[in-house]
């Protein structure tokens, strides 16, 4: 890992990933990548199309290859899709090539900020709150396993969170640099 590595979003939908890592690109002067966006401008079509003709593996499949090679670049900050942690090797991948960052965010806020959007093939249930507590109780260890940091993102504005991640970014760096 070199001295000023990758940032890499972790958490489940709706958790801000997108969101934060614009703004961090942005002031880190990195450049921003969704994997998410990253398969569907690869693919050419919108992740829901890929969950109805593949399912969830071919999905997770492609993710994972996605993830492989988005690693392998320099001076990036990445948000990953909220399943990205399903794949041992991309946990593996993130974590020896980057500075993770797990925005967790309580279900029920979860809910309440995808509630209305019809892109997230996951939940497209009848009972999209019980799916998100679901998914939170399954991938949290998981999310935590590959988090250098965990950040409740619940109780902070965007702003505020980034600069309290750059804050914890600098600091990394300046240990890296002592060494």
């Amino acid at each position: 890992m070199s001295d000023a590595p990758n940032i890499y979003l972790v958490g489940l939908m709706g958790a801000g990933k997108t969101t934060i890592g614009k703004q961090l690109a942005r002031k880190s002067g990195r450049r921003f990548v969704d994997s998410d966006q990253d398969i569907e401008a690869r693919t050419g079509v919108r992740i829901p199309t890929i969950f109805e003709i593949e399912g969830e593996t071919g999905f997770r499949l492609r993710e994972a290859q996605v993830i492989a090679q988005l690693c392998r670049e320099e001076h990036l900050v990445m948000a990953t899709g909220g399943g990205a942690v399903l794949n041992a090797q991309s946990r593996q991948l993130m974590r020896e090539t980057g500075w993770v960052v797990y925005l967790n965010v309580p279900p029920r806020q979860l809910f309440e900020r995808t509630r209305h959007d019809r892109s997230r093939p996951l939940l497209q249930v009848e009972n999209p709150q019980r799916r998100l507590e679901e998914l939170h109780a399954a991938r949290d260890p998981l999310y935590r396993e590959v988090a250098h940091l965990v950040v409740d993102g619940h109780h902070m504005h965007a702003n505020m969170l980034v600069q309290f991640i750059l804050q914890e970014y600098a600091k990394l760096c300046a240990k890296r640099c002592e060494h």
